[in-house]
């Protein structure tokens, strides 16, 4: 732990699973004071009995959640870092097969979500002084591959958003830092990609040998906001020595 770690307080959207999970876990073990967010109020439950973690249910596509979320953190005394981790993709159609249903749904949670929660913490993380915006976003946001149209779109935002953020803040002392995981193996992504077909998302990974976990992002996290306050980490992109690109993945026994 450093110096600057003492008392910190963070929220964490994307809790109740994968690298949002994670997140919440590795700050807790910091001693950090961590708001979990997320949809599914029974994960958050038992996230909270294991780690001490405020579990707060929230959909952040939803303003009337972001309002309350809002409302529930100041009133537990505030936070000074606001950790993005609330994604996902939908499908792997290419543009002329695409679903409007699939890239609306990518937007409202990669883009907008992100949007939402930070214009509502942004006075709370000016008046702090020393405030933290950390956004997860991906390589599917640097660089376009076929068959990820809608994800890109939706990274791609999210990235560009992320860069305009840290000009116009810079001046309230805000450090706003982006995370670009490649391939990560967790319990939900390519399962909620891919429909719901676990030998199809089982078959992203077949032979990749030590994909990224959802800890290994986590540890990223957890380094970048617990790094004393003048250092920011601007981008961080993490992939697994198996992924040499987006279009290069060693795999073996296949």
């Amino acid at each position: 732990m450093t110096e600057e770690t003492p008392n910190k307080s963070a929220v964490v959207t994307g809790a109740s699973t994968g690298i949002g999970e994670a997140t919440v876990r590795a700050l807790r073990k910091e001693g950090w004071n961590v708001f979990a967010v997320a949809r599914r109020e029974e994960r958050l439950a038992t996230l909270a009995a294991e780690t001490g973690a405020v579990a707060i249910p929230a959909d952040i596509t939803q303003d009337a959640d972001v309002a309350q979320l809002l409302a529930e953190v100041t009133e537990a005394g505030g936070a000074d870092t606001l950790v993005n981790i609330a994604g996902g993709a939908r499908g792997t159609d290419k543009v002329g097969e695409a679903k409007t249903d699939d890239w609306t749904w990518m937007f409202e949670v990669n883009v907008l979500g992100t949007m939402k929660l930070t214009r509502a913490f942004l006075p709370m993380l000016r008046a702090n002084g020393k405030g933290t915006v950390l956004n997860l976003t991906s390589t599917a946001g640097l660089v376009a591959y076929e068959g990820g149209a809608g994800y890109n779109a939706a990274k791609f935002g999210q990235h560009a958003l992320t860069g305009a953020l840290r000009l116009e803040e810079a001046e309230h002392n805000i450090r706003v830092i982006e995370i670009a995981p490649g391939m990560v193996q967790t319990e939900e992504f390519s399962l909620n990609r891919l429909g719901g077909d676990r030998t199809a998302a089982e078959n992203v990974y077949q032979g990749v040998e030590n994909p990224l976990t959802a800890e290994d992002v986590a540890d990223v996290v957890r380094y970048a906001v617990t790094a004393p306050h003048h250092v920011n980490l601007d981008q961080i992109v993490i992939r697994p020595v198996a992924q040499a690109a987006n279009h290069k993945v060693i795999r073996k026994n296949t």
